[in-house]
């Protein structure tokens, strides 16, 4: 595990920690990658290419009740095309959602962001209907909505 953050503020009973794929074990991939397709493919009703090899170059925060993953997000590193930290595949669990647990995982990625280039920006594509809540931490619109797998997106960056 690159860092652990032990408990999450307000969720005594999960954890949360950054992971590099290699370092996953097989079960643990599965698991995200289910909550992930359950929630983006099934629950969103898209059907759109989940594994797009890019989670072998992101760092996946997990949050853990017990050993299984109830929520995730990556983050991609800037790069000559992308000068920006992205984050994305932004998941939570029906059960644990408008509790403030988005809001911690999101407040969590921009702090890692920030540990790289001080001239590197964070990025991320959001579902148009979120604008207020990633507002809320910071983040402006950049550009005009458009349509990524048929949802409505909004380009945003802090």
């Amino acid at each position: 595990m690159k860092s652990t953050n032990g408990g999450v503020p307000g969720f005594p009973e999960l954890s949360l920690g950054w992971y590099k794929l290699e370092e996953m074990e097989p079960v643990l991939l599965y698991d995200m990658l289910a909550l992930r397709e359950a929630i983006f493919v099934v629950e969103q009703s898209c059907v759109y290419q989940e594994l797009d090899g890019l989670d072998k170059i992101a760092a996946h925060l997990l949050v853990l009740h017990g050993e299984t993953p109830v929520a995730c997000l990556r983050l991609l590193p800037s790069n000559e095309e992308q000068p920006r930290v992205r984050i994305g595949r932004v998941a939570v669990s029906q059960r644990l959602r408008k509790q403030g647990l988005a809001r911690r995982m999101l407040e969590n990625a921009v702090t890692e962001a920030r540990r790289g280039p001080s001239s590197c920006g964070v990025f991320l594509s959001a579902q148009t209907y979120l604008k207020g809540f990633y507002e809320s931490l910071g983040f402006q619109v950049c550009g005009d909505e458009f349509l990524e797998d048929g949802i409505p997106h909004i380009p945003m960056q802090m």
